[in-house]
């Protein structure tokens, strides 16, 4: 799978501000065709204290959560650790894997923020933009102002920042922390949120998500033995 990065890597977290603030005008927080997803890839990366980077895409088909293919890819990073910022250490790594796939996915999940980003422009927006291809995160964690849904499955309420919304507190289990669903690009929350209830029928995260999570930690692992 190609995916086209016509802007240069920015080297500085300033670049990496002016970058979010140009590209965040170019988000579509909405569904362009009617949406159909047979095949969802999950996202996630690690890194540790040293620069190594790792990244992990594994592609489920919508219906039965099987696993379709799985990417992977190793990087490192000089980047430094800023809130906010934390695309920029992550994205190369990603983007390589990407390079791997030889299946292009419907949707894509991140393990990260979408629009619920300081300057509207998490690292799920990014990959929107990078890749064409509709993009939603789930966050363990808000970044936004949010009242705690009801305690059912399938309760949310909005999260806000300056009165916008750009997220919806959601409650995939039963008296569990909810997770925190922001658009990245080409999808609207309704469609996000349904989306992302489909594919908890057992855990708090997404399938797409836990998977990702643990191909990337057995990575980091075999690269840090």
């Amino acid at each position: 799978m190609k995916v086209a990065n016509p802007d240069p890597w920015p080297r500085t977290p300033e670049d990496a501000v002016a970058l979010q603030d140009r590209l965040r005008t170019q988000v579509i927080p909405r569904n362009p065709t009617p949406p159909r997803f047979r095949t969802i890839a999950g996202l996630d990366s690690a890194y540790d204290d040293a620069g190594n980077v790792v990244a992990a895409i594994v592609v489920l088909d919508a219906e039965t959560l099987e696993t379709v293919e799985t990417a992977t890819a190793q990087g490192t990073t000089d980047f430094p650790y800023v809130p906010g910022l934390l695309a920029f250490r992550e994205l190369p790594t990603t983007l390589a894997a990407f390079e791997t796939l030889t299946t292009t996915p419907d949707l894509i999940i991140c393990d990260s923020q979408g629009l619920a980003h300081p300057r509207r422009f998490g690292f799920a927006c990014h990959i929107g933009l990078l890749t064409g291809i509709p993009t939603l995160g789930v966050a363990k964690n808000a970044w936004g102002d949010y009242e705690m849904p009801e305690a059912q499955r399938g309760s949310s309420t909005d999260i806000t920042i300056d009165g916008d919304v750009v997220g919806r507190a959601l409650r995939t289990r039963s008296n569990v922390k909810p997770v925190f669903v922001s658009i990245g690009h080409l999808i609207d929350i309704e469609t996000a949120t349904t989306q992302v209830l489909s594919l908890t029928p057992e855990f708090r995260q997404p399938e797409t998500t836990r998977r990702a999570d643990h191909l990337c930690r057995q990575l980091l692992n075999e690269l840090t033995a």
